[in-house]
């Protein structure tokens, strides 16, 4: 082997370990994010979720006076049903 070849071979070794550096950190990188995506996503359904799980009970009471009260018999109007479920008397 010459040493021209020798220098060349060493430089190629040289250029292949960084791309492998360079590659892995990308790799590493696109990892990391596709962690906090899903973890991003995963937060926005829980919260929509939890904030229907504490508003249902406002929303069956509204959906209760607006369905329901009609055919009960009572005299109340609805805007006076509504001003009830929400708790405004």
């Amino acid at each position: 082997m010459t040493p021209e070849e020798r220098s060349l071979l060493e430089r190629v070794a040289a250029l292949a370990q960084e791309n492998n550096t360079i590659l892995r950190k990308m790799r590493r990188s696109s990892r990391w994010q596709l962690t906090f995506q899903i973890g991003y996503w995963v937060l926005i359904i829980g919260l929509t979720f939890g904030a229907f799980y504490f508003i249902q009970p406002y929303i069956n009471s509204l959906t209760g006076a607006l369905g329901g009260g009609s055919g009960t018999g009572q005299s109340q109007s609805i805007s006076d049903e509504l001003k009830q479920a929400l708790g405004q008397y």
